[in-house]
C-alpha cells in the first residue's frame, strides 16, 4: 500500500484535486461520486487515495469519511471561490426549473456517449456565454443538447436567436416543448452531413461531443462550416481526459489543430457531470477561434466516432453473410437490388430495389433512409431490439408515418436474433410530399405553415413530420 505522501508525490503539481478529497472527508461522510465530481479527480486517483488512508477511512456503502479524531490538517486546502459559482447561487429559481428539466429529459443513449451535466453545468454555460457574448444579436447552434444548454440560454435571453441540431429525436421534441417552439429544432446526424439550413448561419456554435479524436474532429469540422464568417465565429467545446493519459488530450488537441483551429481559451474543469468517473466527470471548455485556412470538408461520412455501440471506433463491420440475406430478401419479387450505403444527405436515383445496412443504427436512421430513398422495395437490416420495433405502439407510429409512400413488413429475428429486417413496398400513387425529401418544404405544392418553410423534410423532427402526416 503506497503511503499518502507518496501518492500526492506521484501526482505532482496536479496534487490539490486530492487535498481537497481530504479537506471534504475530513468534514464528514462524501458519496464517492460526489466526491469525484467536486474534486474533478479521476476515478483512480480516489481510489489511490482511498486505500493509503488505510484504517483512518470510514465507509458506509457508497459513502465515506476520515475517521473522527484522526488529524489530516496538513494535507487539506481551503476550496477557491469561483465567481461564476457565486452567480449560480444567486439564480436560485432558474436553476431548480433547470434541475426538473435535466431530471426529465430522455434517457441518455449510450450509443451517442452521452453523459449528463449537472444543472449547475447547464446554467454555468449559460451564464458564460452571456457574459462573453452578446446574445442578443449572436446567432447561436448547439451541436447536440441533451444537456439541455439551449433551455437555460432561453431563460437569460429570450430574445437570442437559438438553434438546436440533435440525432436524437426525443431531445428534439422535448426541446421544442419546453421551450415554445422559440429554439429551432432541427434533425441531422453529423456524420452524414450538415442539413443546409443550418450550413453558414450561426456565429457561435457550442457543443459536448464524443471524446474521441475522430469525434471532436467531426463536430469541429461540422462547427466550421456551420459559422457564416468562420474567423469571426467561435466554436465553443466540452472535452475532458484523465491527467493520467495526457497522451489522449494529445490527439484531440492534434486533431482540432488539423481542422485549422486555433485555441483562444482552455478553461480547466468548467464542466461536471453525472458519470464520466475515468476523467474526474468532469471537462475543459475549449474555446476556439478558425483561422482563415480552417478546413471545411464535409467530413468522412459513416466514420466510427464513439466509444461505445455499433458505431464505437473499435466495432467492426456487418458479417458478409447477413448482407446476402439481405440481398435475397429485397429480390423476392425478382427485382434488380443494389445495395446502398446509410447516407440520406443527398437524393438518390430512384431504383427498383435496394437494400441498405442499419445494423449500426441507434434509432432515427430507419425513418429517414426510408424518407430519403425513392425505391419499389426498400429492405433495411435492422437491430432486433431497434426502438422502432420494440412494442406494437412503436410499429404502429413507423407505420403511419411512411403510410402513404410504403407499406411495411417488419421481420422481426430475421435473418437471426439479434437482427431483424423491415421490407418496405411503394404505394400506387404516393403523396408528393414524401417522395421528395430533399426539397425545401415551400417549394413542394403542399401548405405548410411558415416557420417550416426553410425546412426539408428529410431534416425535420420526428414529432413535426407526424404532425404533417398523421
Amino acid at each position: 500500500m503506497s503511503s499518502l505522501d507518496d501518492v500526492f508525490a506521484d501526482h505532482g503539481v496536479q496534487v490539490r484535486p486530492l487535498r481537497l478529497a481530504i479537506t471534504l472527508l475530513s468534514h464528514g461522510w462524501q458519496q464517492f461520486d460526489e466526491l469525484i465530481r467536486a474534486t474533478a479527480a479521476p476515478r483512480r486517483s480516489i481510489q489511490e487515495l482511498f486505500e493509503a488512508l488505510g484504517d483512518d477511512l470510514e465507509r458506509d456503502g457508497h459513502a465515506a469519511r476520515i475517521r473522527p479524531g484522526a488529524d489530516y490538517s496538513r494535507y487539506s486546502v481551503t476550496a477557491q471561490a469561483d465567481p461564476l459559482d457565486a452567480e449560480v447561487a444567486l439564480r436560485g429559481e432558474l436553476l431548480d426549473t433547470l434541475t426538473k428539466y435535466v431530471a426529465d429529459v430522455p434517457p441518455a443513449m449510450a450509443a451517442l456517449d452521452h453523459v449528463q451535466a449537472t444543472p449547475e453545468t447547464v446554467l454555468r454555460r449559460a451564464l458564460w456565454l452571456d457574459a462573453r457574448y452578446d446574445l442578443r444579436t449572436a446567432r447561436l447552434l448547439f451541436l447536440g443538447d441533451h444537456d439541455l444548454t439551449s433551455l437555460a440560454v432561453r431563460a437569460l435571453r429570450p430574445e437570442a436567436d437559438l438553434t438546436v441540431l440533435d440525432l436524437d429525436e426525443r431531445v428534439l421534441e422535448y426541446v421544442d416543448r419546453l421551450s415554445g417552439r422559440t429554439i429551432r429544432t432541427v434533425h441531422a446526424d453529423l456524420r452524414v452531413g450538415l442539413p443546409p439550413l443550418v450550413l453558414g448561419s450561426a456565429d457561435l456554435v457550442f457543443s459536448d461531443p464524443p471524446y474521441t479524436p475522430e469525434g471532436m474532429g467531426l463536430f469541429a469540422s461540422r462547427g466550421i462550416q456551420a459559422l457564416r464568417e468562420p474567423t469571426k465565429g467561435r466554436i465553443l467545446l466540452a472535452y475532458g481526459y484523465s491527467p493520467r493519459h495526457p497522451a489522449l488530450g494529445a490527439q484531440v488537441q492534434r486533431e482540432l489543430a488539423t481542422q485549422g483551429l486555433t485555441f483562444e481559451a482552455i478553461i480547466p474543469g468548467f464542466h461536471r457531470f453525472t458519470g464520466a468517473q475515468a476523467i474526474g466527470s468532469s471537462a475543459d471548455l475549449y474555446v476556439c477561434q478558425p483561422t482563415a485556412k480552417a478546413k471545411k470538408s464535409r467530413g468522412a461520412k459513416g466514420k466510427a466516432i464513439y466509444t461505445h455501440g455499433p458505431q464505437s471506433v473499435e466495432s467492426g463491420n456487418t458479417k458478409p453473410d447477413l448482407l446476402e440475406q439481405l440481398d435475397e430478401i429485397a429480390a423476392e419479387t425478382g427485382l434488380t437490388v443494389e445495395m446502398r450505403p446509410a447516407d440520406w444527405s443527398i437524393p438518390a436515383a430512384p431504383g427498383q430495389a435496394v437494400a441498405i445496412d442499419l445494423s449500426a443504427d441507434p434509432g432515427p436512421w430507419l425513418l429517414r433512409v426510408l424518407l430519403a430513398t425513392n425505391a419499389q422495395r426498400v429492405a433495411v437490416l435492422l437491430p432486433n431490439a431497434h426502438p422502432d420495433l420494440g412494442n406494437a405502439e412503436a410499429q404502429a407510429a413507423l407505420i403511419a408515418l411512411v403510410s402513404e409512400k410504403y407499406t411495411l413488413r417488419l421481420l422481426r429475428s430475421t435473418p437471426g436474433n439479434k437482427h431483424a429486417v423491415v421490407v418496405a413496398d411503394a404505394v400506387e400513387n404516393p403523396r408528393e410530399l414524401l417522395t421528395k425529401a430533399h426539397a425545401k418544404l415551400g417549394n413542394v405544392n403542399e401548405a405548410v405553415s411558415g416557420d417550416l418553410l426553410g425546412y426539408r423534410l428529410i431534416d425535420l423532427p420526428r414529432h413535426r413530420l407526424a404532425e404533417l402526416f398523421i
